[in-house]
C-alpha cells in the first residue's frame, strides 16, 4: 500500500494538526514546569484532586509527548508507506489524555475549559476513524 492522495490527504492534514497541538503543549509543559505546576496546583486547591497535581501534570505531559511523536512519525509513516496504524495509536492516546484532562477541568468546576476540549477530542475521533485498520477496505468498498 502507498499514499494515495484522494484517501490519505484528509488524515495526513489532520495527523499534522494532532502532532503540532500535541508537541506544542508538551514543549510548553516541559519548558515552564514551575509555571504550570504552580497554576495547576491553584487550579486544583479545592478539589479532591489537589494532592495529585504533580503526578497528573507527568502524566498528561507524557501522553501528550507520545500523541504528538506518534503524530509526527505516524505522519511520516503514512506518506513513506501509506500505512496509517501509527496515526491510529497515536489517537487512542490523545483521546486518553483529553479525557483525562476534560476529566480534570470537570472535577475543579472548569466548565468552560472543560468546553474548550471537545473539538480537540473531536479532532481525534476523526483522526481516529479516518486511521481505522479496516479502512482501506472500507473506503474501497465505498468508491
Amino acid at each position: 500500500m502507498t499514499f494515495e492522495l484522494t484517501r490519505d490527504l484528509p488524515l495526513a492534514f489532520t495527523g499534522l494538526v494532532v502532532a503540532i497541538l500535541f508537541v506544542q503543549s508538551s514543549l510548553d509543559k516541559v519548558a515552564d514546569w514551575k509555571g504550570n505546576l504552580e497554576y495547576l496546583t491553584s487550579h486544583f486547591e479545592k478539589s479532591p484532586l489537589a494532592p495529585f497535581v504533580p503526578v497528573m501534570l507527568i502524566t498528561i505531559t507524557v501522553m501528550e509527548l507520545a500523541t504528538g511523536v506518534a503524530s509526527v512519525v505516524g505522519l511520516a509513516y503514512l506518506l513513506a508507506t501509506g500505512s496509517a496504524v501509527v496515526l491510529f495509536y497515536a489517537s487512542i492516546v490523545g483521546s486518553a489524555a483529553i479525557c483525562g484532562l476534560f476529566f480534570g477541568q470537570r472535577i475543579a468546576k472548569d466548565y468552560a475549559g472543560a468546553a474548550i476540549l471537545i473539538p480537540y477530542f473531536l479532532l481525534l475521533m476523526l483522526m481516529m476513524i479516518l486511521s481505522l485498520p479496516a479502512r482501506t477496505s472500507a473506503i474501497a468498498g465505498a468508491l
